[in-house]
């Protein structure tokens, strides 16, 4: 079995994947990847996955897919918990009618968990009602903090994968670790479920954190408070997973009193800056994945060659 392989037969090509930190350009690069190799695009943000959070998710338009069909989004309502099991499911179904279409799956995302859940092999450990409930009640008593920073005392490397303010995954990661011993058990080292060939784009932190700025303005500008008066009106503030998105978590602030707008908005740019250390630390562990720099002029002809080399790699070793 060469690099790209993987035991699962049912790509004919290894499934092409494009990640980063946000803002780093994987949404205009995937669509244009697909373009030049016949791919149709399946979604690997979290945040992507929930109908009617547009604005604050940067979801890709109508006339930004440019006639490429795009997976996996829109999955749930704005009340419904986070289920990394339900997604996996969803995208490798997405990923395996593609195929069998003759088209190209190009799964792109900046969610680790979610990537790794999608092209890897992983299984997923079962739930104690009884347990996930004590939890749940120590969350409402005490906050994400507490049992964030008891998540780190007990697996520092997994707290580090979590934002200290997402108590749905730190709960489950608790638990998880009650339940075998490690949360490891749910995150071993990679193994492809898929034959798969990972393109990874980032740039300077600079450069990097003026996007972030800029693309903050650009969702205040398109009506971010608006949208997320609207979600509310939906039920988004008692959702437990999209209540806690970036952006959405600080409007919702501002429209409870908690903070000035101008707050909302400086806190939304600086914890999307630490979002950004926490995807990068997720996806250097990968050494399968090729970096390329973002704002270089020749992205799209360097992920093609990537692809390509991955391409011809596998038809070699398959004996083609």
């Amino acid at each position: 079995m060469n690099r790209y392989g993987s035991d699962h037969p049912s790509l004919p090509l290894p499934l092409a994947v494009v990640v980063g930190p946000t803002a780093a350009g994987k949404t205009a690069l995937s669509v244009a990847l697909a373009e030049r190799i016949g791919g149709e695009v399946v979604n690997a943000d979290s945040m992507q996955l929930y109908r009617g959070m547009d604005i604050g998710t940067a979801k890709i338009t109508e006339e930004e897919k440019r006639g490429v069909p795009h997976h996996a989004f829109d999955l749930w309502d704005v009340t419904e918990p986070a289920d990394v099991a339900r997604y996996q499911a969803a995208a490798r179904a997405a990923i395996e009618d593609i195929a069998a279409r003759g088209r190209r799956p190009v799964l792109v995302g900046g969610s680790g968990l979610y990537v790794q859940a999608a092209a890897d092999v992983m299984e997923f450990p079962g739930t104690d009602p009884e347990l996930r409930a004590r939890l749940e009640a120590e969350l409402e008593e005490k906050g994400s903090g507490t049992l964030w920073r008891r998540l780190r005392e007990k697996d520092a490397e997994a707290a580090e994968g979590i934002l200290p303010s997402n108590g749905r995954r730190i709960v489950r990661a608790l638990e998880v670790i009650e339940l075998t011993g490690s949360f490891k058990a749910t995150l071993p080292e990679p193994r492809p479920y898929y034959p798969a060939v990972r393109v990874g784009v980032d740039m300077d932190t600079p450069a990097l954190d003026e996007r972030i700025e800029r693309r903050v303005d650009l969702m205040w500008e398109r009506g971010l408070i608006g949208e997320t008066r609207e979600l509310e009106s939906r039920g988004l503030r008692e959702g437990r997973t999209a209540s806690r998105a970036l952006g959405y978590q600080q409007v919702l602030k501002f429209l409870a009193g908690e903070c000035s707008e101008a707050q909302a908005h400086a806190e939304t740019v600086s914890k999307t800056r630490r979002f950004v250390r926490r995807q990068r630390s997720w996806f250097k562990r990968d050494g399968r994945i090729e970096w390329l720099n973002a704002a270089g002029d020749d992205l799209l002809a360097k992920s093609e060659e990537i692809v390509a080399r991955a391409d011809a790699e596998f038809r070699r070793e398959a004996g083609a």
